[in-house]
């Protein structure tokens, strides 16, 4: 099993006084570390860095981590010019780039993205396959693109990415029509169950799907977005979990993790739930570290790096 870790890119996880370009010093302490994979997540609600500048910045200082986003949302930006920036982080970066994305959710994290990118929430799902569709298009070299949303009948010849293709592209999300569509299209899936049998269910409906495609069984990268905390006990590190919850969604730890993978306690008790999701099928883990500033998120850091020779 793959460990990443997602950078604290959000202002709300650094505390006072930090200065935002320490991000690049804790990115390469994570690849000294041993970690997978550097992501970063993307939104226009809350103060961050923005993930594409973000992982330009780490794609020179780094050399062998993977770099991803967990997750871009494509409509915040035109098209093509996405296509154009991803391919050259892929580049700058020699080939290290994978490119996670969704499509938004209702409510606060969602709809009110799409009025401030003047994009209809409508067909918000077509739109973004059609998005993929469109960037693996100029990515390949093709001289048009033909959806029922995105059509270009003549491309401009586009930067072309490190390798043939492009990043592998992941997909969020265990709704069956989003299981459907990562087995049909996507390289890899991300998504955030709080159960590891939910997980292992979703796995499955991906695997299928991508049967039926006609694609091999194992073209889909069974990853997991999980938010982690390695403290004395578990009610030390639901403690933290919930001011973390408030302060990054506006509720307590209590509703999130109804949602969302949440795994805290012991350095034991953290691995152990981990395990379970590489039981349930996950190959691929991206932590999201429950601190909220850099100093506590740099402790973090290195407690998970203690638990990844136990967890590979």
């Amino acid at each position: 099993m793959d460990i990443g870790v997602l950078l604290p890119t959000g202002q709300a996880q650094w505390g006072a006084g930090t200065d935002p370009r320490d991000l690049v010093g804790f990115a390469t302490r994570a690849e000294s570390l041993g970690y997978s994979s550097l992501f970063v997540n993307d939104s226009l609600i809350s103060p961050r860095i923005e993930a594409l500048t973000m992982l330009a910045a780490l794609a020179p200082v780094t050399d062998q981590i993977a770099l991803g986003t967990g997750a871009l949302l494509p409509f915040l930006r035109r098209p093509v010019q996405a296509a154009q920036a991803l391919a050259s982080i892929d580049l700058l970066s020699g080939g290290r780039l994978t490119v996670a994305v969704g499509a938004g959710f209702p409510g606060r994290f969602g709809q009110p993205l799409y009025t401030l990118s003047e994009v209809p929430w409508e067909r918000r799902f077509k739109r973004l396959d059609e998005t993929v569709g469109l960037w693996r298009a100029l990515w390949s070299g093709e001289g048009s693109y033909h959806g029922e949303i995105a059509h270009f009948d003549e491309l401009p010849p586009a930067t072309r990415p490190f390798h043939d293709g492009g990043p592998p592209i992941w997909l969020g999300g265990g709704t069956p029509a989003a299981l459907a569509r990562t087995g049909r299209i996507y390289d890899g899936w991300l998504p955030y169950p709080p159960d590891p049998a939910d997980y292992a269910t979703g796995l499955r409906a991906v695997r299928e799907a991508t049967v039926e495609a006609g694609r091999p069984e194992d073209a889909v990268t069974p990853a997991l977005f999980v938010s982690v905390r390695v403290d004395r006990g578990v009610d030390e590190g639901r403690a933290v979990l919930d001011r973390y919850a408030l302060a990054n969604y506006g509720m307590p730890l209590a509703e999130l993790e109804k949602i969302q993978a949440v795994v805290t306690g012991t350095p034991d008790e953290v691995a152990a739930g981990l395990r379970r999701y590489a039981d349930a099928g996950a190959r691929h883990v991206v932590v999201r570290l429950g601190a909220l500033d850099m100093a506590d998120q740099g402790e973090q850091l290195g407690a998970v790096a203690r638990l990844l020779p136990d967890l590979r």
